[in-house]
């Protein structure tokens, strides 16, 4: 019982689940999170079955100032390719056939659990487009904070550092989704997003050899992100939290100097959807910030009943999958 408990749900956990009433009760989700980096993001299908080749301009042809009876050189441009690769996010759920039928409540218990998966894979999906590294774990693709993580690479221009030297740093990005700059991929000749496939009632293992007859639900998710153009990403990192919330040295205004400073790294923001991408707490202090009318950068608007805060506008996106303990980037 101690294994199958891991993997699939018990008596207990039904019973955990139940009004007084013997309904299903209506669960308060306390671990969803708000990634609105998720909704934002601009998807396409890969021209790889494993993922995204993308050719890139690397040299152009400079011409040559020619004297009279004089000749010129031939010349040429350059290209590069650059293949990125697609992760399989998957999970299996396993609902033993008779606990989903107690109360004959099987429709709504099922439902409930699957809300789970999906917030649950939404929020490994947020935080892989941020932190996932391929380097280290070949299974993931490589999200945005491994490629923007050396101050003196090629991108280093568009790493901007604020003052973090602990572990209590966050970073705020911006992103502008485009065809052409930044955009999630999903496998040539597949589907994007999360697939759910109920998969009907099958016999299951329960770790002893023995089976019983169960529910079982397949969630896949085959994702990527595709870099095509790193001038249309910025990273404004080592913001020390701690600093940021006590605002003793004027952080706030220094993050926004920055966050300035980063819509002018980026060449042409009119090349797709741009927006900045930060946790809730940096959030906040922006938007307390932008209550202060000296500071006529910041703006905050209402719309259809939402207050947004935008910077010249680019608007904030609240992105919970962004920790406030990454480490100082050198």
């Amino acid at each position: 019982m101690a294994v199958i408990g891991n993997t699939a749900l018990t008596l207990t956990d039904w019973a955990k689940r139940q009004d007084p009433d013997s309904k299903p009760a209506r669960i308060v989700e306390m671990l969803s999170q708000t990634n609105e980096i998720l909704t934002d993001m601009l998807w396409l299908e890969g021209n790889l079955p494993t993922g995204h080749r993308t050719t890139t301009r690397t040299g152009l042809p400079a011409g040559t100032y020619r004297a009279l009876n004089a000749g010129i050189p031939s010349e040429k441009s350059t290209t590069a390719q650059v293949d990125e690769t697609c992760a399989m996010l998957e999970s299996l759920g396993v609902v033993d056939e008779a606990l989903a039928a107690l109360n004959g409540g099987t429709a709504a218990f099922r439902l409930s659990e699957n809300a789970a998966f999906v917030e649950g894979m939404n929020q490994t999906m947020a935080s892989g487009i941020f932190y996932n590294n391929s380097a280290l774990n070949p299974a993931q693709f490589t999200g945005l904070a491994p490629r923007y993580s050396d101050s003196t690479a090629k991108n280093g221009t568009n790493i901007i550092k604020m003052g973090g030297a602990g572990s209590d740093n966050t970073s705020i990005w911006l992103v502008v989704w485009g065809e052409h700059t930044v955009h999630g991929i999903y496998p040539k000749g597949s589907n994007a997003g999360l697939d759910h496939n109920d998969m009907g009632i099958d016999l299951v293992d329960d770790g002893t050899g023995k089976k019983f007859r169960a529910f079982r639900d397949h969630y896949k998710w085959n994702c990527g992100v595709a870099l095509r153009d790193w001038r249309y990403a910025v990273r404004i990192c080592n913001i020390d939290v701690s600093d940021l919330i006590a605002d003793s040295t004027g952080a706030s205004v220094k993050l926004v100097e920055n966050m300035i400073r980063a819509i002018h790294r980026i060449p042409n923001l009119r090349l797709g959807r741009a927006a900045f991408y930060m946790n809730r707490t940096v959030r906040e202090m922006l938007d307390i910030q932008a209550m202060n009318k000296s500071n006529v950068q910041l703006s905050i608007k209402e719309f259809d009943g939402e207050f947004i805060t935008s910077l010249r506008g680019v608007p904030f996106r609240t992105t919970d999958a962004l920790l406030n303990t990454e480490a100082a980037v050198a």
